[in-house]
């Protein structure tokens, strides 16, 4: 199953093929998207995206994973969130939104098993 393109990106919206919805924030795997709800995990923008957060995409099997930190990269990426994806054997990039969202589309383009968490704000 192929990873779906990321159709747009504008603050507060993200549009991905083959989901009727705009999210906010959003999480992207080789066949499916869901909103990324931070409330879940506790996330704040410090200490910033926590292993729990990408446990569920890391799951679908994916080589990469690539991580928007938001428009002006308020979001940050801890050590830890970086320890466990290394010892999972994944790929990480970590990028301000927009940037992420290429690179992903990229790698999605080239038929790779990318995922990714993007945050559309701050």
């Amino acid at each position: 199953m192929a990873s779906p393109e990321i159709v747009s990106i504008s603050w507060g919206q993200i549009k991905v093929q083959g989901s009727m919805k705009t999210y906010k924030d959003c999480k992207v795997w080789p066949g499916g998207s869901q909103a990324w709800d931070w409330r879940e995990t506790g996330t704040e923008h410090s200490p910033g995206v926590q292993p729990a957060d990408v446990e569920d995409v890391v799951k679908q099997g994916v080589q990469t994973l690539v991580i928007g930190r938001g428009m002006s990269e308020a979001l940050k990426v801890p050590a830890s969130t970086m320890e466990y994806l290394l010892k999972q054997g994944i790929d990480v990039r970590v990028l301000q939104t927009e940037q992420a969202v290429k690179e992903y589309n990229s790698l999605a383009a080239q038929g790779i098993r990318v995922g990714g968490v993007f945050h559309s704000t701050c």
